[in-house]
């Protein structure tokens, strides 16, 4: 394992109910500690001990509480400053990643989301919006950094998705169907090369 990705997954730590997990950025803090963990609804956990592809723990819970309920159709920015809507992915599944570049779980799944992007290119839109409130600049540090080739870094500053789709914690990941209904989340990190993970896009029809 690189000592970048020691460092990130050294940020994971276990919490009561949602593990694996960072708190949301808050406005003029700075850069909150990375691995915090928010109190959920009471989702119950179906995989919090699960391996990773190197061997690393995954912490994680997945809610289908909003089963069926239409995802509203919020905007964040994408390439050049332009508006880019949830809709515009409507027609297929997405999978839509909520994540930030100071959160340490959301750094480590970053490789696979990057990965699956690239295999379900035509089968499913994974989507990864960056939370942070400084924009830009930290995500496309990020991307040249770690090379990433089929994401593309999409940004939300303001956290109009978060906010719109009720999340609580990063990273967040929510599967949508073809209808803009959602499916289900996942609340954590999760190996999304893995068969838990294709098996809970292969929800989504």
């Amino acid at each position: 394992m690189s000592a970048f990705s020691r460092i990130a997954f050294g940020t994971l730590v276990t919490g009561a109910l949602l593990l694996g997990a960072c708190d949301k950025e808050k406005a003029g803090d700075g850069q909150p500690p990375a691995g915090q963990n928010m109190v959920t609804d009471g989702t119950v956990p179906e995989g919090p001990a699960a391996q990773a592809a190197d061997g690393s723990k995954e912490n994680y819970t997945i809610d289908r509480s909003r089963k069926g309920k239409p995802v509203a159709d919020l905007d964040f920015t994408g390439d050049n400053d332009a508006a880019v809507s949830l809709s515009d992915y409507r027609g297929k599944p997405m999978l839509l990643n909520l994540w930030a570049t100071w959160c340490g779980p959301c750094v480590v799944e970053m490789p696979a989301l990057d990965s699956l992007a690239g295999t379900l290119a035509d089968k499913v839109a994974v989507v990864a919006v960056s939370q942070d409130l400084k924009g830009a600049e930290p995500v496309d540090a990020f991307f040249a950094k770690t090379g990433l080739k089929h994401l593309k870094p999409f940004i939300d500053p303001e956290n109009k998705l978060g906010q719109g789709l009720e999340v609580g914690a990063l990273p967040t990941t929510i599967l949508i169907d073809k209808d803009g209904k959602e499916v289900l989340r996942v609340n954590g990190a999760l190996d999304w090369t893995g068969k838990e993970a294709a098996a809970l896009i292969a929800e989504a029809g």
